[in-house]
């Protein structure tokens, strides 16, 4: 795979890791500003590329009961303020083709959600951008299929547009990584791993009045060097400093306290292999 592209001083495709990461959703100013520096002063040590995620609104919560964000104007505003002042690149889904214009204003990288990686209006809205785009794909969708959501975004004139692999349901409430889907979306865009919702239980956890996804965080790891080892390009995670009470996704989300040991395993795994290759 020989596409490769720049978001900022990031090289995607480059055969340099890096890192995407931040909470499932904005809880709050202070705790959007905490999370990235915290993550960003690990990374910088480990001299790992570092893009901060996390959503203005989620969407595609399980219980409408369930906490969203602030919203649209409010959540820009926080993530313009992490990007002025941590000093890093930011991403964040987008859902509606409405709001793709005002969001493409703070972030560098616009995100489609897994379960609207087919929506045409959307990617390609999304593609006109000019931003860089991430297309989550779909838990429903073949790792070949995703060519075509890639495809949509060049046709729209847009180059600079990674996939990210989240694991393929496999039957009710649980999701399996194959890892040849790696190597396959590999052949036509960058492909980054998302380690945290590949171990996620959709809908297995709460009550029928306030359901909401399980996890098995503590796969996290045995996930992510296999992606790494199987060559991907980044690893997507969310990280959370307290995931038991974090409003979004805090079953499936990585503790901050053990990001810094995992990423170095990581990059001892990525050096490995590099060393392998050029071994005659």
């Amino acid at each position: 795979m020989t596409i490769s592209f720049q978001i900022e001083s990031i090289h995607l495709g480059s055969g340099h890791l890096f890192l995407i990461a931040g909470p499932c959703v904005i809880e709050s100013e202070q705790h959007a500003m905490f999370m990235a520096e915290v993550i960003k002063g690990v990374t910088r040590s480990l001299n790992i590329p570092f893009i901060f995620k996390a959503s203005y609104d989620k969407a595609n919560r399980t219980s409408i009961h369930s906490f969203r964000g602030p919203g649209l104007q409010e959540g820009l505003r926080i993530l313009q303020k992490v990007k002025n002042e941590v000093h890093v690149p930011v991403l964040t889904d987008v859902h509606d083709v409405k709001d793709v214009p005002r969001v493409a204003e703070v972030v560098d990288v616009l995100q489609i959600p897994a379960f609207l990686c087919r929506q045409t209006d959307l990617v390609v809205a999304a593609a006109m951008s000019e931003r860089a785009i991430n297309i989550k794909k779909g838990q429903f969708v073949s790792p070949w299929d995703m060519r075509h959501a890639v495809e949509k975004c060049r046709i729209a004139g847009n180059n600079r547009v990674f996939i990210s692999e989240r694991g393929a349901s496999f039957g009710y409430n649980n999701l399996v990584v194959d890892m040849r889907s790696l190597a396959i979306m590999r052949k036509f865009a960058p492909v980054v791993f998302d380690a945290t919702h590949s171990v996620q239980l959709p809908s297995a956890a709460g009550d029928g009045q306030q359901a909401t996804s399980g996890g098995q965080p503590e796969f996290i790891p045995v996930l992510a060097r296999a992606a790494v080892a199987a060559g991907v390009d980044g690893i997507f995670m969310e990280v959370h400093d307290d995931p038991r009470n974090a409003k979004s996704d805090g079953a499936n989300a990585l503790e901050s306290t053990k990001l810094r040991a995992l990423l170095k395993e990581l990059v001892a795994v990525q050096q490995a292999i590099s060393r392998a290759h050029d071994t005659p």
